[in-house]
């Protein structure tokens, strides 16, 4: 990893100065949601259900529109931090480090470098050792991994579809992908890691550090498609820490039952009375984000 301390510029002019939050530190923060929910959230309405819930951490979105999507009113973040008391998390584009100043500037606890919203850089991404809050990145592989924690990341977000459907095969597609990854490096001999780095394009002393540790070497959450608290404790089962859940949640009737339900599976994964009684009376409220008939006979239609 980067040394701790780290001062890099843009256009000659130190950013911030990172020593008053080196890496480490970045990481202890992420650690401290582990075993939790975070919940995305449009308004402050949403961001007191979620907290009275026992969500870790909140996340601030706007709310679906039509064009680019870019980081959310600093006023909406403003107001959810002045309704709740958790820790609260805020998107930028990837590679608009403007974006994660102007965040970090209002008080953002987290701050993250989303593909959920429009590409500000193509190329790069932020690099993030440049600023004192601690940044979450979505990844899909190991390799992917690696490079963003290289460049500061202090999450992971293992990414799945968030175009809010419920469907929760590519996250855990991606999921087994890294996990799987993570324990064919576990079992090579020493010498072979080198070649494997390569193979994967990520720095060789995270991938030894990965493999000395037997896991990620940051926190790892999972998104996309989790919309039941069986989705949830699935994603816990396959070795996450934690999960994130998107805004639709709050789209049906009784939402705090919903995310009660889905943050008591996070905390209670391998407790399958729990998870009986978390999902129980959820498939009329969940109806919305269910395949309907039409889109089925549509679907057939297609492959036909």
């Amino acid at each position: 990893m980067a040394e701790d301390g780290a001062v890099t510029v843009y256009n000659s002019s130190a950013i911030t100065d990172s020593k008053k939050n080196p890496f480490s530190l970045k990481a202890g923060l992420t650690q401290m949601l582990r075993g939790g929910a975070i919940l995305e959230v449009t308004n402050a309405d949403q961001a007191k259900i979620a907290e009275e819930a026992g969500a870790c951490c909140l996340i601030v979105s706007e709310p679906p529109h039509r064009g680019i999507s870019r980081m959310p009113d600093p006023s909406l973040i403003k107001e959810i931090k002045r309704t709740v008391s958790i820790p609260v998390m805020a998107r930028a584009r990837v590679g608009h480090f403007v974006e994660a100043q102007i965040l970090e500037s209002i008080g953002v606890d987290y701050i993250d470098e989303s593909e959920a919203l429009a590409l500000a850089d193509e190329e790069n991404f932020i690099n993030k050792h440049n600023f004192r809050c601690p940044f979450v990145c979505g990844c899909q592989n190991l390799g992917e991994v690696l490079r963003r924690i290289r460049e500061g990341a202090a999450m992971i977000r293992t990414q799945g579809d968030l175009s809010g459907s419920g469907n929760i095969a590519k996250t855990v597609k991606n999921l087994r992908t890294i996990m799987g990854e993570v324990r064919i490096l576990n079992n090579m001999d020493e010498d072979e890691v080198f070649a494997f780095s390569k193979k994967i394009a990520a720095p060789y002393d995270l991938v030894a550090q990965t493999k000395q540790m037997g896991r990620l070497p940051v926190v790892q959450f999972a998104a996309g498609g989790i919309v039941t608290p069986a989705d949830a404790a699935l994603m816990m089962q396959l070795g996450c820490d934690g999960v994130f859940v998107g805004s639709e949640i709050f789209e049906h009737s009784d939402p705090y039952k919903r995310v009660r339900g889905i943050i008591q599976a996070v905390r209670h994964y391998n407790d399958p009375h729990v998870l009986v009684e978390t999902s129980r009376g959820l498939e009329d409220s969940m109806a919305g984000m269910n395949l309907g008939e039409d889109r089925i006979e549509q679907f057939a239609n297609e492959g036909a």
